[in-house]
């Protein structure tokens, strides 16, 4: 199909409200997020179902930047497991950015449904992930915001593929990027810290991501008020940056030491002895058959129920605006405690 819009920048190239509302009907809002509001749409000549994310430009620079910036990403990705680019319109007031549409589930939701879920369940969705994140990495692009939220079924058939979303915080590589984002709870040490980062920072989310599906827990917590962010997250930081985490008893006591060693290479604290995509995949817990066949569900969905449903893990991106005043806990004050 091809792109309402092809170029970001020449006034000329606008497209009219018109050729948007001529081709698609757009339902309701069924999903808002910081820089755009998310429908449903419907291609009048097909009846094929999208969905389509609309950033306003009045909304400011930053909603401009995210547009533009989630365009040229997914213009240069073709992956099984990336939602697909499917239309793109550039109007005076707005983006329209219409991709394929997911109709499966959250990979939680997917977990509380099954009557049995193991380690091996774990490995093909972590597999999918590094194929899709390796397959990034080979064209320099960061996602920089890899989360659970961002992982979705396809579609509702059982063996569904995983595909990732959301790549308005994706970036080219062209030298490591200095600009803190993300999510807080699966932000790298590198990020934390402000130091210059680049592709293994989505390494060490997938270390995050593959930690909670096999526990149910996050791998970092801090029991302050959730509602006080500052205080919270700095005290988040301070573990993050110390690579504070344990395989606590009694939820690891049934997982592989294969898995666990894994986790460990994927959130090496050190950015350049981390693991790479390309290198997790070769890894015996994906490619070979140390990934347990156990039943885990009971376990892991009685502290998915306690950890996530909680709305803290379901905010918008708060980090960009939080790290502006907040300043990243010292390398002492780590040591230290």
């Amino acid at each position: 199909m091809p792109f309402g819009c092809v170029t970001l920048g020449d006034k000329k190239d606008y497209n009219q409200p018109s050729e948007v509302t001529d081709r698609y009907d757009l339902g309701q809002v069924i999903k808002t997020e910081e820089f755009c509001e998310i429908f449903r749409a419907k291609e009048k000549t097909t009846g094929k179902l999208y969905t389509c994310k609309k950033f306003l430009k009045r909304d400011g620079r930053k909603v401009r930047k995210a547009a533009k910036n989630e365009i040229i990403i997914l213009k240069m990705v073709k992956h099984p497991n990336i939602l697909q680019l499917v239309d793109v319109y550039i109007t005076r007031k707005e983006y329209f950015i219409f991709l394929e549409l997911a109709t499966g589930r959250e990979v939680f939701d997917w977990i509380l449904d099954q009557g049995y879920y193991s380690e091996k369940d774990t490995s093909n969705v972590i597999r999918q992930v590094l194929e899709a994140v390796a397959y990034l990495h080979s064209l320099k692009i960061v996602h920089r915001n890899l989360k659970l939220e961002n992982l979705v079924y396809y579609n509702r058939l059982k063996n569904s593929k995983i595909v990732i979303s959301d790549f308005h915080l994706a970036k080219l590589e062209n030298g490591l990027i200095k600009e803190p984002c993300g999510t807080p709870e699966y932000l790298a040490p590198e990020v934390v810290g402000r130091q210059r980062y680049g592709r293994p920072v989505d390494c060490w989310a997938i270390g995050v991501i593959m930690y909670i599906l096999l526990s149910g827990n996050p791998p970092f917590y801090e029991e302050a008020d959730e509602d006080d962010y500052e205080n919270h997250d700095k005290n988040l930081f301070r573990k993050i940056l110390a690579g504070d985490y344990e395989f606590d008893p009694p939820y690891w006591d049934d997982i592989s030491q294969a898995a666990k060693e894994l986790v460990t290479r994927l959130m090496e604290v050190e950015q350049d002895q981390r693991i790479t995509a390309e290198e997790a995949i070769s890894h015996e817990w994906i490619s070979g058959n140390a990934a347990s066949d156990k039943n885990i569900k009971d376990g892991v969905c009685a502290q998915i129920e306690k950890n996530f449903a909680r709305a803290k893990w379901k905010k918008a991106v708060r980090v960009t605006t939080l790290m502006k005043r907040l300043r990243a806990p010292e390398q002492s004050e780590t040591a230290a405690a």
